[in-house]
């Protein structure tokens, strides 16, 4: 495989191409998984496609594929070595879902009972607002 192309200022292909620090957890020829520097969670790591894309959107479905098989294993990997209760993916896609660097991630956190609250309260849907809603995305 070619190596992946290196886009200006962008501090994950820095560390795709080991130009920046990283501690490393998983490797494979497409998706690389390194701890987080600014943990949320003891053992908060990040899983990135080598080759840039910028969010869900641009990442090739392949690119997606790779990362999702490696954040499985990942989860898997933390589970095991760190003992958490539970594990949560997050994916964050523009500014407005709290995306700070703009290269397609998916965030690993490994969860222990209590340590962090829910990040958002849940609210009951509008029974009309969530048909007037199907119908919008559904519709023509």
């Amino acid at each position: 495989m070619a190596e992946p192309p290196h886009h200006q200022d962008c501090i994950f292909c820095a560390i795709v191409a080991g130009d920046a620090p990283s501690r490393r957890i998983h490797e494979d020829e497409t998706t690389l998984a390194f701890l987080d520097v600014n943990p949320i969670t003891v053992g908060h790591s990040l899983v990135i496609p080598k080759r840039h894309s910028v969010d869900l959107h641009e990442i090739p479905v392949d690119d997606l594929t790779a990362v999702t098989r490696s954040a499985k294993l990942v989860a898997g990997l933390l589970t095991d070595k760190i003992d958490c209760d539970g594990v949560n993916l997050l994916h964050a896609t523009g500014v407005a879902a709290w995306q700070t660097v703009f290269h397609f991630h998916i965030h690993v956190l490994p969860r222990v009972a209590g340590d962090i609250p829910f990040p958002f309260p849940l609210r009951g849907g509008d029974e009309t607002e969530l048909q007037a809603l199907h119908n919008r995305i559904t519709g023509p």
